[in-house]
């Protein structure tokens, strides 16, 4: 038996709550997992897990073994990315999960600087705009935008994104140009839902002017979950769009797309980089945040007010 390998099954197996899901993360098969799991109990001679059909929860002994184990694989990272040159060119598999836009217009034109700074790290990127298990699914971090419900993890306020409000000439020629964003709530208007994964509906936009604020609802016939699907959905002149500016410049400039309310104010988006509490800060991952905000500051996203998390 190899020890390290059975002390990182035994953790994916309390983190994740089954075997199964386990063996997926760690890309073993169950019996692999479950073996090695098993050998660790008989050289503690302690029963580490409980095992039902359905679930596997920890023991009392195991649940302090995994305090410990969990420390003990953290320093042992530590110590292998401390040697030779590891500690400036830290290396190992990354797995964090980003919003679809914000990886198509904001990373992935900025991955080769990161590649040629970092060429020893790994990213398993999930793309999407769906909520995270980071502790079920073994994800080191996800990318958000806005507020932050989950008080359990831990993030790092990464930047601010500027909002407004659009439509496609198309939408503004068919339906006409509201003046006011009280004028969304009318039967002949139409915006796009988004539907935000943590509630699974869209959310009111809260709009400014002076001392005047409206929370908009709108009508939709067309609510959708993901961030490039929404952008499409809006210069297909399915409705009005609430969208961060790095998202329309381009569609402005190219005229698919016409601001609206431009008078009008909207609160910054907050982005956050979240992780859970009990995972270790490793050397790449730290890394990997700090790129993210460099990115930010790049594109003019860096955090422009204070947030609390």
């Amino acid at each position: 038996m190899d020890r390290f390998d059975a002390m990182q099954a035994f953790v994916r197996v309390v983190e994740a709550g089954s075997f199964t899901k386990a063996a997926e993360t760690l890309h073993m098969s169950k019996t692999s997992v479950t073996q090695l799991v098993q050998q660790l109990e008989a050289r503690l001679r302690v029963k580490l897990l409980n095992r039902t059909t359905r679930k596997v929860n920890v023991t009392a002994d195991g649940a302090a073994y995994y305090d410990r184990v969990v420390r003990l694989l953290a320093d042992m990272d530590d110590a292998e990315t401390s040697l030779s040159d590891a500690s400036t060119l830290p290396r190992g598999r990354l797995r964090v999960d980003v919003p679809s836009p914000f990886a198509s217009l904001i990373l992935m034109p900025a991955l080769p600087a990161f590649y040629a700074r970092y060429p020893d790290i790994q990213l398993d990127m999930g793309v999407s705009d769906r909520m995270v298990d980071l502790i079920g699914e073994n994800v080191d971090c996800v990318v958000r935008g806005g507020e932050l419900t989950d008080q359990s993890l831990m993030a790092r306020h990464v930047g601010d994104l500027r909002l407004g409000v659009y439509a496609a000439p198309d939408y503004v020629a068919r339906a006409g140009a509201p003046s006011h964003p009280g004028d969304l709530e009318d039967s002949h208007h139409r915006i796009v839902g988004f539907r935000w994964s943590r509630i699974g509906k869209p959310l009111p936009y809260a709009m400014h002017r002076g001392a005047e604020q409206v929370n908009v609802h709108g009508k939709y016939a067309l609510a959708v979950d993901d961030g490039n699907a929404y952008l499409a959905a809006g210069l297909a002149g399915m409705g009005v769009l609430w969208l961060p500016e790095y998202m329309a410049r381009d569609a402005v400039a190219r005229g698919a797309l016409a601001p609206l309310f431009e008078d009008w104010t909207l609160d910054a988006m907050p982005m956050y980089v979240a992780f859970a509490p009990n995972r270790h800060v490793s050397a790449k991952l730290r890394v990997f945040i700090d790129w993210i905000v460099e990115v930010m500051e790049t594109h003019g996203l860096a955090p422009v007010r204070a947030v609390r998390v």
